[in-house]
């Protein structure tokens, strides 16, 4: 049976049918939601036919998308008279793409019935695309909707009360947002913010497959879809709080209340992951294409020591007359090696982001910084001239500045650079993100890029050159944060791939708790571990990683470490989805950076030393026949000074028995599935 949720009469189209050309016909009708079998209709048909199923139009399309509106095949009205009077059979009528009356032949007018008739329509609310609202005062409150092929129906005024209920109604099922171009147009699941686009992406039309196939609740989805609105107001600092929430929901509702369902088959997960967020794959079954081979031996972890941080002196030292820096590769080893002391970054960050050129003289670096504040100050000018008559009228510029705002007044407001209230600090870090929008206005603004500026910010202490190196950041960032957000999709895959190269029973318990898409890894990835070390840390981490030492995409090592610290505790306890959620944002502030970085590199060296590494692996870590040009070369004994050893980490995944979904110990040979391309990983 299909349930009315919403039902209002005295809903009018305003045809042009009237006796005068200035005139228009006022068709009087009856306006209805609908859920039935998981999917949700709106319907519209005038009073006279709201008993009449035969009467529903349904569009037709040629082959040059002219679409015509015609009559409903007559087998489709005569399925017994059970049918005659309910919403049953209008289900399975092909959904409107259209709305463009049918021509009468041989001059015949209709009937005032059939007239009426041929306004009805029908569409399910996955095909809408957007909802356009009347001015205010402007008579009668109406919406025309739009559909996703750009199909327009006609207006429908509210002649007893208005449409907010109507709107009310379908925000249980949609998202909507107002449009940045047009303030009356509502957006259907808008994406308009990169990073509430990855996690709204969960409570979006894969979950309606999800109650279709008896999985989910739709109650507790409804609430789910409720709660997720509020957190993508504010994306970045409720995500890991609401988040957590609402995965619970979810899953309480996936798992029901038979105890049976409590351990379902990571399939289920990995399917829900792979439709939710198109791109990211973790498959359950092998597939053609894909590189099978039995568990690697990766051969013993090397200990890794690390150095005391470069000094001033060692800088100077390697900077010719011209101050041309020396032996650059050398200089980034030991930057990797030990980091910079706090003196120097000031003047290596410039170097490490590309700002300046490590070849340039201090003459270039002069001339460079005078063009730079020039080019900087006409960007920052475009912005500040803007009146605020200007700005009522530029709903992205006013977006961004609401967005930077709101971030800026609570970003590292713990430092003293950036604490009370008219801090100088916070005013520059304002102006910086918003004469950003002014060099990329096409990313503009997105939560989450004030927390990579604000340490460029606090070493530089100048505004252009602030500017200009989190300009070079944005650039190896810039992926992360685009509507698509692809970059993240790949980055969680292939942290996915080398974590079951080295684990993969740590992979398979990870999968069984439904973890195995490694989500609770995405604030690391998409502002580079900024929340989950402290302040000076992050200068240190950062500073190495800029090094692109010892290999391509050491970030997801440095996941890897992290993880693999966190493993037992995560197993021996039986951690559930929730636990592991909860127990890795709990890490915020407790990691110690010079072990994690210890175990990353050990991790590196072990598989540069490994022959069989698969190829998928060597393509994440930019490797070429398992061999890299590694730190540990070409340093002199000297520079191993007041190194400190780091531990031999006591994972090794050649001698640890997998473990299944089901949580059973397989000390069986086990075979992993890796995707040639890097793109794709399967377990097999």
């Amino acid at each position: 049976m299909a349930l009315i949720v919403y039902e209002q009469e005295g809903v009018y189209i305003h045809s042009s049918c009237g006796k005068t050309s200035d005139q228009d016909s006022l068709i009087s009708g009856i306006l209805r939601v609908l859920e039935k079998d998981a999917e949700v209709i709106v319907d519209w048909r005038p009073l006279d036919d709201a008993l009449d199923s035969s009467s529903i139009l349904y569009a037709r399309k040629d082959s040059s998308s002219v679409v015509e509106w015609t009559q409903a095949p007559k087998e489709r009205g005569h399925r017994g008279s059970e049918h005659l009077n309910s919403y049953e059979a209008e289900w399975d009528m092909v959904n409107t793409v259209s709305f463009k009356r049918k021509p009468h032949t041989n001059g015949d007018a209709p009937s005032h019935r059939n007239e009426k008739s041929k306004w009805s329509f029908l569409f399910s609310l996955t095909d809408l695309k957007s909802i356009k609202q009347n001015k205010e005062g402007m008579g009668w409150s109406y919406l025309v909707f739009c559909l996703k092929d750009d199909v327009v129906l006609p207006a429908l005024h509210f002649h007893q009360g208005d449409s907010k209920l109507l709107i009310e109604s379908l925000e249980k099922y949609v998202v909507l947002c107002e449009s940045p171009q047009d303030k009356r147009t509502l957006l259907v699941n808008c994406q308009n913010k990169s990073l509430s686009q990855s996690f709204e992406n969960l409570l979006d039309e894969p979950a309606y497959g999800l109650i279709q196939a008896g999985l989910l609740d739709r109650r507790k989805l409804l609430w789910a879809i409720h709660h997720w609105k509020k957190i993508k107001k504010d994306p970045y600092t409720a995500t890991m709080i609401g988040f957590s929430k609402v995965t619970n929901y979810i899953f309480d509702s996936l798992r029901g209340s038979d105890p049976s369902t409590h351990h379902r088959p990571p399939s289920e997960m990995a399917d829900f992951l792979s439709d939710a967020i198109p791109g990211l794959k973790i498959n359950q079954q092998e597939e053609p294409g894909f590189e099978v081979i039995t568990r690697i031996d990766l051969g013993e972890r090397p200990v890794v020591q690390r150095r005391e941080p470069v000094s001033l002196e060692e800088w100077t030292k390697n900077i010719d007359s011209e101050g041309r820096i020396l032996n650059v590769d050398n200089m980034k080893q030991m930057i990797f090696r030990g980091g910079l002391s706090h003196a120097l970054r000031k003047q290596a960050w410039k170097f490490l982001l590309g700002y300046f050129p490590w070849d340039s003289t201090k003459e270039e670096r002069t001339q460079l910084q005078k063009q730079k504040t020039d080019e900087y100050f006409r960007m920052k000018l475009q912005w500040k001239s803007v009146s605020q008559e200007q700005e009522k009228r530029n709903s992205r510029l006013r977006d961004y500045r609401s967005l930077i705002e709101k971030d800026v007044n609570r970003t590292d407001r713990t430092n003293k650079f950036y604490e009370g209230q008219d801090n100088p600090g916070l005013i520059l870090l304002h102006d910086i993100l918003m004469t950003y929008c002014m060099y990329d206005f096409d990313l503009g603004y997105v939560q989450g890029m004030s927390d990579l500026l604000s340490p460029l910010l606090y070493v530089m202490e100048n505004e252009v050159d602030a500017f200009w190196c989190f300009a070079s950041y944005m650039d190896q960032m810039h992926h992360n944060f685009e509507e698509q957000m692809q970059g993240m999709k790949t980055q969680l895959i292939q942290l996915s791939t080398l974590l079951r190269l080295l684990d993969s029973g740590f992979c398979s318990y990870l999968e069984s708790q439904d973890s195995g898409y490694l989500y609770f890894c995405f604030r690391w990835l998409l502002i580079r571990f900024k929340r989950e070390f402290s302040f000076l840390d992050i200068l240190r981490l950062w500073e190495v990683m800029w090094t692109e030492l010892p290999c391509k995409n050491f970030h997801l090592l440095l996941c890897c470490a992290i993880l693999e610290s966190e493993k037992q505790q995560i197993m021996e306890k039986h951690y559930g989805f929730n636990e592991i959620l909860k127990h890795i944002n709990e890490l915020s502030m407790k990691i110690d950076v010079e072990d994690i970085l210890c175990k990353a590199e050990a991790i590196s060296l072990q598989m540069v030393k490994c022959k069989e590494l698969p190829q998928a692996v060597c393509e994440i870590l930019g490797l070429q026949d398992s061999e890299v040009t590694t730190p540990d070369s070409d340093i002199d004994e000297e520079e191993n000074v007041g190194m400190t050893p780091c531990p031999a980490s006591t994972f090794q995944s050649n001698a640890l028995p997998t473990l299944a979904a089901s949580g059973v110990r397989d000390d069986s040979p086990t075979q992993t599935s890796v995707s040639s391309d890097g793109c794709r990983l399967t377990p097999a």
